[in-house]
């Protein structure tokens, strides 16, 4: 195939305009610098009939008006197979964990060529994560998508490693596999968009340590990286997990952190490319970009993508127009509260405000459903009354408003547990409930059979069965 040149005509920031006189360009095509081909650029839109607009993938200091790039007629593709797995990388696939390169000679596009909605099915199966507030409250569908909303500081990140420590713990991964060998049924990608280097870091050995890193791949795109690579690592992520769905057939447990951080890298492009935004401040094509996202993000009747994201809330701010962009594809939202996080209470889950879709009789069970909702009304009771405790004192209650008051403390402090993945800083060992457990526990105590029992005593325990012992 014949070369095809562009010239540089112009250089804004990150943003290129590049004129081609012959034949021209496909988007998401990259260009490489004709002198020197680790100078990359993406073909994003057109700006006039012979030239255009191109993100910068990499150091601007070797561009200049009239430099010539030539088109590889190739996107930007990334290594897929089992050889990936326990491995990280950046947005190009090249490894960053200095563990070499990589083994395997298949590729494949970050961008999807056409989706194909004629297989979906609607989740209706339980992935049980050991962490009673969420199996209990917001019950978590596979296949199904869910949040974790939280500001800075509340633990959506500890709380997204520990779901990945339980539930591929509980799946059987407990022994590494090798590349030419079979793998799990399941397997875990993690997308870092924005992700900080030392969080990032933390978050490998954390998965070493817990004997877990060798069933999950790992994209990262740094803070200090600009938006385009920042915004495209989820893109990276999400073909892999469709490479594991479709081709190797297997179960994808799918992790973003932060999808908030995503919507900030679209907000920056819209700037650099001088769009007009939103009327609430952010790009206008924030719904589309969430679109291109969680569209993706779908089971078969054969093989699931189960995907967690972390939001980050900022200013504590549910209403902020990024976060709401993403309530419309989820299944389940676990919401932290820096309330909670204040009382000691870990996780530090908002349960009034965490919902699911499968906290149905047909889903999870009557049984469940009957007791979660007894127990959110009396939760509801309870914060009613807290502001009159707060002036006058619980002694002042009646009889029935006392009982449902010490019951609901009773409940929030059982919901508090020690995680695996932070063990060796607080020195708790990590617990795994199971769910049935968990509904027993809760309705013992909604039946007041622990009402002698002082709140504290239940704080970070597993099962009630397990203090007893």
């Amino acid at each position: 195939m014949e070369e095809q040149i562009g010239k540089i005509k112009a250089i804004k920031g990150n943003i290129i305009e590049v004129e081609f006189l012959g034949d021209k360009p496909q988007i998401h095509d990259l260009l490489v610098l004709k002198e020197d081909p680790s100078v990359i650029l993406e073909v994003y839109t057109s700006a006039s009939q012979q030239s255009f607009y191109c993100f910068l993938l990499s150091e601007a200091h070797k561009l200049f008006r009239g430099s010539e790039v030539v088109n590889t007629h190739k996107s930007i593709q990334i290594p897929v197979g089992p050889e990936v797995l326990s491995r990280v990388m950046n947005l190009f696939g090249q490894p960053v964990d200095g563990r070499g390169p990589f083994q395997t000679k298949e590729y494949r596009s970050i961008y999807a060529d056409t989706l194909n909605f004629d297989n979906l099915i609607l989740p209706r199966t339980i992935v049980e994560t050991g962490i009673k507030a969420i199996d209990f409250f917001s019950p978590i569908l596979k296949g199904g998508k869910i949040g974790i909303f939280g500001g800075a500081g509340v633990g959506k990140t500890i709380l997204l490693t520990e779901i990945i420590h339980n539930i591929v713990n509980k799946t059987g991964a407990t022994q590494p596999t090798q590349p030419t060998k079979t793998i799990p049924d399941s397997v875990s990608i993690f997308a870092g968009v924005g992700e900080r280097v030392r969080e990032g870091q933390e978050l490998v050995e954390a998965l070493a340590d817990s004997k877990v890193l060798d069933y999950v791949s790992l994209f990262y795109g740094h803070m200090g990286d600009n938006a385009i690579i920042r915004f495209k690592v989820a893109l990276a992520g999400i073909s892999l997990a469709e490479y594991f769905r479709d081709t190797m057939k297997k179960n994808v447990l799918f992790f973003i952190d932060n999808v908030y951080r995503l919507a900030q890298a679209g907000y920056e492009l819209s700037m650099l490319m001088n769009t007009i935004p939103s009327e609430g401040g952010y790009q206008a094509t924030l719904s589309s970009e969430m679109a291109s996202v969680h569209e993706r993000l779908f089971s078969t009747a054969q093989n699931s993508i189960t995907s967690f994201e972390t939001v980050y809330v900022p200013s504590d701010d549910l209403l902020d127009q990024a976060v709401q962009s993403v309530f419309t594809y989820l299944d389940a939202n676990i919401t932290l509260s820096r309330t909670v996080y204040q009382e000691g209470l870990y996780p530090a889950i908002d349960i009034l405000t965490s919902t699911s879709s499968a906290l149905r009789p047909d889903v999870v069970g009557e049984l469940h459903q009957k007791t979660a909702i007894k127990a959110q009304q009396f939760l509801k009771k309870a914060s009613s009354l807290e502001r009159i405790v707060s002036l006058i004192g619980e002694s002042e209650l009646n009889e029935t408003d006392r009982v449902i008051f010490n019951r609901s403390r009773l409940l929030r402090n059982y919901m508090s547990q020690s995680f695996f993945v932070v063990e060796a800083q607080t020195g708790k060992p990590g617990v795994f409930v199971p769910i049935a457990k968990t509904v027993a526990d809760v309705a013992s105590i909604l039946d007041g059979k622990y009402d002698a029992m002082d709140p504290f005593e239940i704080r970070g325990i597993g099962s009630l069965q397990d203090m007893k012992k």
